[in-house]
């Protein structure tokens, strides 16, 4: 696989991981209670900065040639 394709496989993988955050953080705050909420809150939290610092590498590292 070329550079840019993998490139382009990390933000997918980030734009999915900003997806899940966001159903966990809905399931935690309006669905869920107790020891479940705050459990799912913190993966969700979790995914939610894991995604950021993927998108800030991918696109901070510039563009790829070739």
């Amino acid at each position: 696989m070329t550079p840019g394709l993998i490139k382009m496989w990390f933000a997918l993988a980030a734009m999915g991981f900003m997806f899940i955050a966001v159903i966990a953080i809905y399931f935690g705050r309006f669905k869920l209670k107790g020891i479940f909420k705050a459990i799912v809150s913190i993966i969700a939290y979790f995914f939610m900065v894991i995604a950021g610092i993927i998108i800030f590498f991918v696109v901070f590292s510039g563009p790829v040639n070739g």
